[in-house]
């Protein structure tokens, strides 16, 4: 079994999974119940699969973009995880998760083809979001990028081609992208249940982080707002 840990945005969503499938999922929709919330539902779902830590095959976690605490608080935990069981540590881009959990009833919740394309939005604050764009078979078209959207975004994008748009950070950008032929989902959310399909193709391939040197795809430097007042000269 390997478990997998999905921080990157608001929901806080863990999740075991084998070669056949997902076995059973906790998630909370709650906004900062991360530090809280996580490891409680990892104890939940070891102790239901009457399993130690020691006995998974990997530990998996969605690395980024995203929040910088919920990253940096998803992180820790795989990587303590990881090392304290001596199990090997995955990293999955958050973007390709979200791709896994919207394509699966695409067609018939968006009417969508085999020439779609496909935009994961995190929010990244103000008009800014994290987003790349996959074609209908999970081919990258645009990788991974931290950009504000205008008027003019995807307007390069023929019109004759649907794009979907899907995740936190898409409900702001639907009357300020320059593509028409477009649907916005604002009920998406991400689980770590959408890893599973990623995590075993990297489990498969061998394909494992350093424990003591992986650290989250932040994308952007984390900035803190410095409170002047409180400055003494």
């Amino acid at each position: 079994m390997i478990l997998c840990l999905e921080t990157a945005t608001p929901v806080c969503s863990a999740a075991l999974c084998d070669s056949r499938g997902i076995i059973s999922v906790m998630e909370s929709h709650e906004n900062k119940s991360h530090a809280t919330q996580l490891t409680l539902f990892i104890e939940k779902l070891l102790k239901e699969a009457e399993i130690r830590p020691s006995e998974l095959e990997a530990v998996a976690v969605s690395k980024g973009p995203g929040s910088f605490t919920g990253l940096r608080i998803g992180v820790s935990v795989a990587k303590g995880i990881a090392y304290g069981a001596s199990v090997p540590l995955i990293g999955i881009d958050t973007t390709r998760s979200m791709f896994n959990g919207a394509i699966t009833n695409a067609v018939e919740k968006y009417g969508t083809d085999s020439t779609s394309l496909f935009c994961p939005m995190i929010d990244a604050k103000r008009m800014e979001v994290y987003y790349s764009l996959f074609d209908a078979n999970g081919k990258v078209i645009k990788d991974i990028s931290a950009e504000v959207i205008n008027d003019g975004s995807f307007s390069e994008i023929p019109e004759s081609v649907k794009m979907v748009f899907f995740g936190d950070g898409a409900g702001k950008c639907r009357d300020m992208t320059g593509h028409k032929n477009s649907v916005f989902d604002n009920d998406f959310m991400i689980s770590a249940a959408y890893m599973y399909k990623t995590v075993f193709e990297e489990y498969n391939s061998g394909h494992f982080e350093d424990v003591a040197y992986f650290e989250p795809f932040y994308l952007k430097d984390f900035i803190t707002t410095i409170q002047r007042k409180n400055i003494v000269v």
